[in-house]
């Protein structure tokens, strides 16, 4: 079956605010080996490439996607998963790390607001703007009532997004300690990412308890109906990319972007 066609509302949240985390797996098992999970990917992420051309060439509509997870939770992997087949004319990847001194002097959706997607271009966040109600959270960089505020201030500003041509595809990669302990431990050992190792992941990873219940609640209080969260279980590597990459192409596809007319015709014009 392709990835396209495979029935991804089972891994869509509710948008009643009735959700809780630990009825969602970390693994799943809708491919038969890594090998077809693989192929997955690689026809998805084919007709990825041609779908996001034609979507640059119309210039009409936006496409946001959102991937918050912790950390080794598999984002650039992802990332790369959906577009390793795509010119980046129009693929733009925004990073949110701690915020600069510049950004903390204007409200915390500011320097979010300032790499949305325009017209015909797709906007990777890796992180995002859930971060203000996650990591600063759990670990106190603002008060209860502060944080409560955001979850409505979020959804308007994601309502503002949608009604403004924007579409947003949201995706929480769910992993499990066991799984990142794993990947924390590969960091220190491979060569090839080892400058990937952060020993500030460890401090998360030992709020483990508060950060699940952290995303819970994100996903209770902002998975809307103009901007649903999909829960992906992200343990294993091809699986999560050809999930993600299947949700992107079967997005894109019903959009059905077409190239535009300009009018032209050769016999306007004497080209020798």
């Amino acid at each position: 079956m392709p990835s396209s066609d495979l029935p991804h509302s089972e891994f869509l949240a509710p948008t009643s605010g009735d959700f809780t985390l630990a009825d969602c797996s970390t693994r799943v098992d809708i491919y038969r080996d890594k090998s077809a999970a693989k192929a997955a990917i690689k026809e998805n992420a084919i007709a990825i490439s041609d779908l996001a051309h034609r979507f640059y060439g119309e210039a009409e509509r936006k496409i946001l996607i959102v991937l918050q997870g912790m950390d080794t939770s598999g984002k650039d992997g992802t990332t790369a998963a959906i577009f390793h087949r795509t010119p980046p004319l129009n693929v733009n990847v925004a990073s949110f790390k701690a915020p600069t001194k510049n950004e903390l002097a204007h409200d915390y959706l500011w320097r979010v607001h300032n790499v949305v997607p325009k017209k015909g271009q797709i906007t990777v966040f890796n992180r995002s703007h859930y971060e203000d109600v996650l990591v600063v959270k759990v670990k106190n960089y603002a008060d209860a009532e502060t944080v409560e505020q955001r979850y409505a201030q979020i959804n308007d500003f994601e309502r503002l997004l949608v009604e403004s041509g924007t579409t947003i595809l949201k995706f929480m990669l769910h992993i499990s300690p066991d799984v990142q302990g794993e990947r924390l431990r590969d960091r220190l050992i491979n060569p090839e990412k080892k400058w990937k190792f952060n020993p500030a992941d460890l401090d998360d990873r030992a709020l483990w308890p508060e950060f699940m219940a952290a995303y819970e609640t994100m996903v209770q209080r902002t998975s809307t109906e103009h901007a649903p969260w999909y829960v992906i279980p992200s343990d294993q590597r091809k699986t999560r990319g050809a999930i993600v990459s299947g949700i992107v192409r079967r997005t894109l596809e019903n959009m059905d972007p077409q190239y535009p007319d300009p009018g032209y015709r050769p016999e306007d014009f004497d080209i020798q």
